[in-house]
């Protein structure tokens, strides 16, 4: 029996089995943050290098299949995704726990991958689902702390395990947790609202989502040069702690989430993408052009209120596009843009920052986030003129 988001409560049982259910799921990915280069570099004898190849592995395969996966959990439901995602997850965290080479962790790495592209997918088009229509984007800004939460969580988890027995506790640990996420997933059910649709769609790739998601890339492309190289400018500069920067970015962007949740609802979200789009430029100005311990913590800051709506306000645009049948694409071709950005943003502006100093790094992503502030106002102002002409079709 399907689920419908019929009323304006938007803290259903579904609703909130969704969000444990990914805390659980991406805390075992930080698990997994802290314990895969530790395991290359230290059981398996390999070195940095190694360990970036199998980091990168599970992109790769995530990057190919979120279409993929769009497109499924549209035909055979959210449910079902969620479920496999979870249960694969499962799997190769447990295998990680006796592999004893790189090619085995390679490839792990790369079944990890297809979970994600499942989990995730099916995740967010549930979320879509569950969410009433008028609510879309606080519904996403709470929805995104458990991805948030679990990041920051799982890998003082990760330790605190290998502390205690080793790295196989670690692997397991994570194991378990995944298992605990497709549990949860059972008691959200399918949120799918109607049947498939009766024609059969082959298309993977939202056409409509796809000048937005350029939108949403320019954003992500720069917050994951500044994701890399955070420590590295902390050490630059002279911070007490290297990681401090990552933590008041990560505690910037749940804090913001939580006090601003339901603004993304009260503004058109791709004037508020913009916005948040010049707010993270700004960020990394600051950070640039600054080279001091307060310069680096204020631009974090600054760039982490950016990041806090930028999310929210571009799924939001990008579910605008899509029916209820087509939520899953949508979600699919959306978050392709992550593991694009997030892949991308590291080696263009790793380059960069070879080339030229890191410095000229942030101020490149500074510029890659501008860049993307003018497109989306864009299309803002061509959504504008869209909507005082008449139309005859209109998203549902």
């Amino acid at each position: 029996m399907t689920r419908r988001a019929v009323s304006q409560r938007l803290f259903s049982p579904a609703f909130i089995a969704l969000g444990v259910a990914e805390l659980c799921y991406f805390t075992a990915v930080g698990v997994s943050i802290y314990a895969l280069p530790l395991t290359i570099t230290g059981p398996i004898g390999g070195d940095e290098a190694m360990a970036g190849l199998a980091f990168g592995a599970f992109a790769l395969s995530a990057l190919v299949l979120r279409p993929v996966a769009g497109r499924l959990a549209d035909t055979l439901g959210r449910r079902p995704l969620l479920l496999g995602g979870a249960l694969i997850a499962a799997l190769s965290l447990a295998l990680l726990a006796i592999a004893g080479d790189i090619v085995t962790i390679i490839v792990l790495r790369l079944l990890a991958g297809v979970a994600e592209a499942a989990f995730f997918v099916a995740g967010f088009a549930a979320l879509a689902d569950l969410a009433p229509r008028d609510r879309m984007g606080e519904a996403l800004s709470y929805n995104s702390l458990g991805l948030y939460l679990g990041i920051a969580l799982g890998p003082p988890l990760g330790e605190a395990l290998v502390g205690v027995s080793g790295f196989a506790l670690a692997w397991n640990g994570a194991a378990v947790l995944a298992v605990l996420a497709a549990g949860l997933s059972l008691l959200i059910g399918e949120t799918r609202e109607g049947p498939p649709p009766a024609k059969a769609d082959r298309r993977i790739i939202h056409r409509p989502a796809l000048p937005i998601s350029l939108g949403f890339l320019s954003s992500l492309v720069p917050i994951g040069g500044f994701l890399a190289f955070a420590a590295l400018q902390g050490e630059a500069v002279g911070s007490g702690n290297a990681s401090t920067a990552l933590f008041v970015y990560g505690g910037v962007v749940v804090v913001c989430r939580i006090a601003f949740a339901r603004v993304p609802d009260r503004l058109p979200p791709l004037a508020l993408g913009a916005a948040a789009l010049l707010t993270i430029g700004v960020g990394l100005v600051i950070i640039a052009s600054w080279a001091s311990p307060i310069g680096l913590m204020l631009g974090t800051g600054v760039a982490a209120i950016g990041v806090a709506f930028s999310t929210p306000a571009f799924f939001g645009a990008i579910f605008a596009t899509a029916s209820p049948s087509q939520r899953g694409v949508a979600s699919g071709t959306a978050s392709a843009a992550i593991d694009l950005g997030l892949g991308l943003g590291p080696i263009v502006l790793g380059i960069v920052a070879d080339a030229a100093g890191l410095p000229w790094a942030f101020g490149i992503g500074a510029a890659v986030a501008g860049i993307g502030a003018v497109w989306t106002l864009l299309l803002f102002r061509s959504a504008g003129a869209s909507a005082r002409r008449p139309q005859t079709n209109l998203p549902a």
